[in-house]
C-alpha cells in the first residue's frame, strides 16, 4: 500500500538525480486530494519559489481536457461518437469516418501538404480539407497526430457550439469545478506562470525508432510533429502569444491540483458527467502499432490508454493498474491519468522538460509506487 511518505520520497528523487526545476504532483481518490506537493523554482535563476499555486504549461496533456470538452458538447447536443465527422464537418477529408476514429487518431490526417501556420486557425482548417490522408480508413491503425489533434476538435466545437473550444471548456467544465487551468491563459494569471527549459538529447535518444524517424527528412512522423508550423520550440511556449492562444493540442496551461482534480471527474469519482460520457472516456477505440510514436499505443475518445496484449493484460501501466484507465502525457515529462476501479487520480507538471512524448522517469516512478512497486 503507497504512502504519502513514499510517494514524497520518489518526488524528491526528482530534484536529486534527475534536475528537476520545480515540479507539482497531485494524488486524489475518490473525491479528496491526498497528496500536493511542490518544490524548486519557477526559472533557473531562482527568483520565484515554485508552489502549489504556480501555472505551467503542460503541452498534450491539454488532449485529455480537451476531448473531455468536446465529448461534454456532444452528449449535450445529443451527438454520438459513431456519427460520422461528415454531419458536422462536410468538408473533412475523410466524412465517412466517424467521431471515434477521429478522437483516436484513426483517420490519417496528422500531417499536412499544404503550409499552414499554428497561429491561423482559419489557413490550418484550410489546409486539413485539402489533405489526401496520410493513410487510408480501408488501411485501417492509428498514428498519433500531436498537433493537427487540437485543430480537428477546435473546429468540430466552433462548428457545433459557435464557440472556441477553451471558452467552452472554461465555462462547461474548469468554472463549475473550480480547476486552475486554462486553454487559453487570461492576462491576469501571467504573474504564476513558470519559465520552461528544453531537454538535453543523449546518445540513447537518437537511437530510438521514434528519433531515427523524427530527424528523418519529410518522414511521416516529422512532417506530424512540424505541421502546421511554427511554435516548436521551448523558447516559444514562453511567450505571451503562446499562453494566449488557446491550442488544444498543446496548449493548456494550470497546476497539477487542477489537472488531478479534472481526472476526479473524468473516472466518475467526482459525480459531473454523464454516464455517457463516461463510458466514452474510458471505451478503447484503437490499440496496436503507432504509426507515428513508433511503439505500441491505445486510445479512447481523445485519451491515451495502455495496449493490451492478445491474453488481455496490459502490457505496461503507465495509466494505474485497471484495464480501463486513462489519461495523457504531455511532451517533456507531465503526466495525468485516472483509475476508473480504485477512483485515484495523478498529475505531475514541472518546467524543466525531457526529450519524450510519452511518459518518463519522473512520472512513471512514481506511478509504478501508486500501482504497487515498492522499489525506487
Amino acid at each position: 500500500m503507497w504512502t504519502k511518505e513514499g510517494l514524497k520520497e520518489r518526488f524528491e528523487r526528482n530534484f536529486r538525480e534527475r534536475g528537476e526545476l520545480g515540479a507539482s504532483v497531485s494524488v486524489w481518490q475518490k473525491g479528496q486530494e491526498l497528496v500536493s506537493m511542490a518544490d524548486g523554482w519557477c526559472e533557473r535563476q531562482q527568483e520565484r519559489p515554485w508552489t502549489k499555486e504556480t501555472l505551467v504549461p503542460f503541452y498534450s496533456m491539454t488532449k485529455g481536457l480537451a476531448s473531455a470538452t468536446m465529448l461534454m458538447l456532444m452528449d449535450e447536443l445529443g451527438v454520438e461518437p459513431e456519427d460520422e465527422v461528415g454531419s458536422i464537418w462536410p468538408e473533412f477529408p475523410v466524412p465517412q469516418g466517424t467521431i471515434a476514429q477521429m478522437m483516436s487518431h484513426q483517420l490519417g490526417v496528422a500531417a499536412l501538404d499544404v503550409v499552414a501556420e499554428v497561429w491561423d486557425h482559419e489557413a490550418v482548417i484550410a489546409s486539413i480539407e485539402k489533405q489526401t490522408p496520410n493513410w487510408s480508413l480501408e488501411e485501417g491503425g492509428h498514428g498519433y497526430h500531436p498537433r493537427t489533434f487540437g485543430f480537428l476538435l477546435e473546429e468540430m466545437v466552433r462548428r457545433m457550439s459557435g464557440c472556441s473550444l477553451g471558452e467552452v471548456w472554461r465555462t462547461e467544465i474548469a468554472d463549475p469545478l473550480g480547476l486552475d487551468a486554462w486553454i487559453g491563459l487570461p492576462l491576469s494569471e501571467f504573474g504564476r506562470v513558470a519559465v520552461l527549459y528544453p531537454g538535453k538529447m543523449d546518445k540513447g535518444d537518437l537511437e530510438s525508432g521514434f528519433y531515427r524517424e523524427l530527424h528523418r527528412k519529410q518522414s511521416l512522423v516529422s512532417r506530424s510533429f512540424f505541421s502546421p508550423r511554427g511554435l516548436n520550440s521551448v523558447r516559444e511556449m514562453n511567450e505571451m502569444r503562446a499562453r494566449q492562444a488557446a491550442l488544444p493540442a498543446m496548449g493548456g496551461i494550470g497546476t497539477a491540483a487542477a489537472v488531478a482534480q479534472f481526472y476526479q471527474a473524468a473516472c466518475g469519482a467526482i459525480s459531473f458527467f454523464s454516464p455517457q460520457v463516461l463510458g466514452w472516456i474510458r471505451g478503447m477505440q484503437a490499440c496496436g502499432f503507432d504509426r507515428i510514436l513508433q511503439t505500441r499505443t491505445a486510445f479512447s475518445c481523445g485519451f491515451q490508454m495502455d495496449p493490451m496484449n492478445e491474453e488481455g493484460s496490459k502490457e505496461r501501466m503507465h495509466y494505474g493498474r485497471s484495464p480501463q484507465g486513462f489519461g495523457h502525457p504531455g511532451a517533456g515529462g507531465s503526466h495525468a491519468y485516472a483509475d476508473p476501479e480504485s477512483g485515484l487520480s495523478f498529475a505531475y507538471v514541472m518546467n524543466q522538460m525531457e526529450l519524450s512524448p510519452l511518459p518518463g522517469p519522473k512520472s512513471l516512478d512514481m506511478v509504478a509506487y501508486l500501482c504497487g512497486d515498492e522499489s525506487i
